[in-house]
């Protein structure tokens, strides 16, 4: 039980369902609220989040789902408002929410609107989640903050520009908010997950086996990873585990970034 008396926000989380295939944010929840999280499940699928967080709750374990829209400021404050006044603290926050299907283009196909929602998802959305966390982190003298990056936000590709510049933007963003908020006891890390079975790959794996061939063909392990393996390590960093951790990046890829 190791996010005992905690109270988490995880983003994109609504994918947590047992029996079907789980996305990061839906296994992170589900995995912190084993371990004794209360959890408060945010997206935007709102009748998915709430199959998942009345599930977290039927286990006998605590959990709230939220509708959040991580690009709106508004509904930024009223989730925070809302868990602590749920909960009465936040000690983890968990900025997973993502989209990057339709960002398959390279630099010079890419349109400012496909930019633009990268940018805004991913960057914004982190950014936001974090402004709005600081402070309630701080009242109650620290926290922990993990940020979902990827091994796109690493190392390049022959696509996905815009998303691997979002990547990007979150990794360098969770080093300054690091140093900025180090004298709080406020940690924040990135996360990199590399290919990963979610309910955004299942599609792929469905229509497009030669995407998948070319992904594996990368991974020295060979396989594509869960969402609970991802999950595992954004709890490490959440929790007490990692108290002298703080600006650091871990990499959940099976080998891909070290060749």
């Amino acid at each position: 039980m190791k996010l005992v008396n905690k109270t988490a926000i995880v983003t994109g989380a609504a994918t947590g369902i047992v029996g079907e295939i789980q996305g990061i944010g839906g296994a992170t929840a589900r995995l912190f609220a084993s371990e004794g999280a209360n959890v408060v499940v945010a997206d935007i699928n709102d009748d998915l989040g709430q199959r998942t967080a009345e599930q977290i709750r039927s286990e006998g374990n605590n959990a709230l789902f939220l509708h959040l829209d991580v690009r709106q400021e508004i509904e930024w404050t009223a989730v925070v408002h809302k868990t602590v006044s749920t909960f009465g603290s936040l000690d983890i926050l968990v900025n997973n929410a993502g989209t990057g299907s339709e960002a398959r283009q390279t630099v010079e196909h890419t349109t400012v609107e496909i930019w633009d929602g990268q940018m805004d998802v991913h960057a914004k959305g982190a950014f936001l989640g974090m402004k709005h966390a600081i402070p309630e982190m701080r009242k109650i003298g620290g926290g922990s903050i993990v940020n979902i990056s990827s091994i796109h936000g690493i190392v390049g590709t022959s696509t996905v520009t815009a998303y691997q510049a979002a990547k990007g933007a979150v990794r360098i963003l969770t080093k300054a908010a690091a140093i900025q908020y180090a004298n709080d006891n406020i940690r924040v890390n990135s996360v990199h997950p590399g290919y990963t079975l979610t309910p955004m790959m299942e599609p792929i794996l469905s229509s497009r086996p030669d995407i998948v061939r070319a992904c594996l063909k990368e991974v020295p392990m060979g396989r594509l990873a869960s969402a609970n393996e991802i999950a595992h390590g954004i709890m490490f960093l959440a929790s007490d585990e990692s108290s002298f951790v703080t600006g650091a990046e871990l990499v959940i890829d099976g080998g891909v970034t070290a060749q």
